[in-house]
């Protein structure tokens, strides 16, 4: 723990506990948030103490969660998103075009986070939910993500995930560049058993190189999906790049 706080800034020390209950998506006891964190337990609890005082915080029976102020940032972010905004009628209309869910992700830090969610009509629908986030390794959201990232920023995330597997790497790179050839990734029960996913980049403004820091990713049990991977594979395309163009021209 003391080598890790050794390599933080105080500002960060905040940043962390504070992404830390964003990511837990519940209230958390100390110790869980402790693990989280790896920072000293004094550290944590001045941590704790001053994003309390300042509403980032709040705290019930000795757990804690996001504050009334952490509320207001995210009210702001929903209302004010141009990438939402950009995405929402296009994610509404290939849902309803295809009868499944579909997701708004980005890449924040080593993660896939959704950003916007509309739900498939189905009783059985898959579906990420809105705020949560998976680690980027696997799944079509991860891949093409990783796959349209800048060279830098994957290299960074690969190297922490996979810093055990030198094998599974190597495969991934392998899968990042067929991805990047054709556009989009394909999943298949990678992340959560019997769900397939398509995931197309979506790409902020018109450059000589490809980098894309969010994708639009339809998601539906494996068993609907069967015979129908085109028909979702050119839907959520046709989406992407329409929000690709929004964002490029608004």
């Amino acid at each position: 723990m003391v080598d890790q706080e050794q390599n933080i800034t105080g500002a960060e020390r905040v940043l962390l506990v504070l992404a830390a209950l964003a990511g837990h998506g519940k209230a958390i006891a100390v110790k869980d948030l402790q693990a989280a964190t790896n920072l000293a337990q004094s550290t944590l609890y001045r941590q704790i103490a001053l994003l309390k005082r300042w509403g980032f915080v709040a705290e019930n029976e000795g757990h804690y969660m996001p504050g009334p102020v952490s509320l207001q940032l995210a009210l702001g972010f929903d209302g004010n998103s141009a990438l939402i905004e950009a995405g929402r009628s296009e994610m509404q209309r290939l849902a309803r075009g295809c009868g499944e869910s579909v997701g708004l992700v980005v890449a924040v830090r080593h993660q896939v986070m959704c950003l916007e969610m509309v739900e498939s009509e189905h009783s059985l629908r898959c579906s990420f939910e809105k705020g949560r986030a998976v680690l980027l390794k696997a799944g079509a959201s991860a891949k093409s993500l990783l796959a349209f990232m800048a060279d830098r920023a994957r290299t960074e995330v690969l190297d922490s995930v996979f810093a055990s597997e030198p094998d599974g790497r190597a495969l991934l790179e392998t899968e990042l560049q067929v991805i990047r050839a054709q556009g989009y990734a394909v999943s298949d029960s990678e992340v959560d058993p019997g769900v397939w996913g398509v995931s197309v980049p979506i790409f902020h403004r018109r450059a000589r190189t490809a980098i894309s820091s969010a994708s639009l990713t339809l998601m539906a049990p494996s068993t609907r999906a069967a015979g129908r991977e085109s028909l979702f594979i050119d839907g959520t395309l046709r989406a992407a790049r329409a929000i690709s163009e929004r964002m490029q021209t608004g």
